[in-house]
């Protein structure tokens, strides 16, 4: 196991560093105190997530690709969280909806700490995100830690407290693609959902929970991704392709994504997966030019967005401790029984 961390800019004071995690096998993963960014997971030097061309391209220009989203990944109806008889506002940076916590904690410089023993390769990120900062109430201090272990698997994971009552939802928005260069069509997914959430033309869910039988959205059993793609369903025309929170069931693993020589296993405790497949990249930006439609899939293990402005569910009291836990373990050539 090893570990390093290589400065490549300065932000805001602030220096701007790339930290490698290595295991036994040869396989390394790429973090970036700018974000808490999971920039490249190298299997076989071959990379299986969607990253950008250089660690300095993150600060740039807002993709959310490998963030660390918060305090709240996804969209916030009007912006608005009801507590008791109080309205609490927040910024609108969306049509008429709050998303990715305004200027949130993927665009900030994270404190970080590498480690490693005979087991595991880790870096620790930690974030103060002070009382006001958009808008959101509590001085909240945040823990990131990505852990690489010799089994292949990467583990994830977020805790933070805060001095007041507040709201917190963040996620990890990595994208996916096992090395498929164009998009990620072909690929296979199975997960262990049997709800979605549909949701209106903002994105928002609008009607509770359905059933995924009988639509594009089951993956109940192993389906390529484009039949749900290209499928005539009026929740994936209207998106573009899929944006749509799934319900897990509780059975392990949550998600399988595999290619003919590739696959990543995705485990959570949280109750849902926001399935995103990069329906906005169409090769525009300055950095993300060489991304086109379908690029990348994100699994963002969450607690599902809520129709109205009850956040009940994501409402973090003084001092209590919030806790997320995420594994992505990957495997190479694995056997069409398997």
């Amino acid at each position: 196991m090893k570990t390093s961390f290589n400065k490549y800019g300065r932000k805001d004071g602030n220096d701007l560093c790339e930290i490698s995690l290595k295991n036994d096998n040869g396989m390394v993963v790429k973090v970036l105190n700018y974000g808490a960014t999971l920039e490249k997971v190298l299997l076989n030097d071959k990379n299986m997530i969607l990253s950008l061309n250089s660690p300095a391209d993150y600060s740039q220009e807002r993709n959310y690709l490998g963030g660390t989203v918060g305090r709240i990944a996804g969209r916030v109806r009007k912006g608005q969280w009801r507590h008791g008889l109080e309205i609490h506002q927040l910024p609108i940076n969306e049509g008429e909806n709050h998303i990715h916590g305004g200027i949130g904690t993927d665009t900030e410089v994270w404190d970080f700490e590498p480690s490693c023993d005979e087991n595991s390769a880790r870096v620790d990120l930690t974030l103060f995100d002070p009382d006001g900062h958009n808008d959101y109430p509590g001085n909240l201090r945040i823990h990131v830690k990505y852990e690489l272990d010799n089994d292949d698997t990467l583990h994830y994971s977020i805790n933070a407290v805060s001095d007041q009552l507040t709201i917190f939802n963040p996620v990890n928005h990595v994208y996916f693609t096992l090395g498929e260069k164009d998009n990620i069509k072909d690929l296979k997914l199975k997960m262990n959902a049997d709800y979605y959430l549909p949701v209106d033309h903002s994105g928002m869910p609008d009607r509770g929970m359905e059933e995924v039988a009988g639509t594009a959205f089951d993956f109940r059993k192993t389906k390529r991704v484009g039949d749900a793609l290209e499928a005539d369903d009026p929740q994936i025309k209207d998106r573009g392709g899929m944006d749509h929170p799934f319900i897990l069931n509780g059975n392990r693993p949550g998600a399988v994504l595999s290619s003919n020589e590739r696959k990543v296993i995705v485990n959570t405790d949280a109750p849902s997966l926001i399935i995103y497949t990069g329906n906005g990249f169409d090769h525009t930006g300055k950095y993300t030019a060489d991304f086109g439609q379908y690029a990348g899939i994100t699994f963002e293990a969450q607690i599902q967005p809520a129709e109205g402005n009850d956040l009940g569910r994501i409402t973090l009291l003084p001092n209590e401790e919030f806790k997320r836990n995420v594994s992505w373990k990957f495997e190479q050539k694995y056997g069409i029984g398997n």
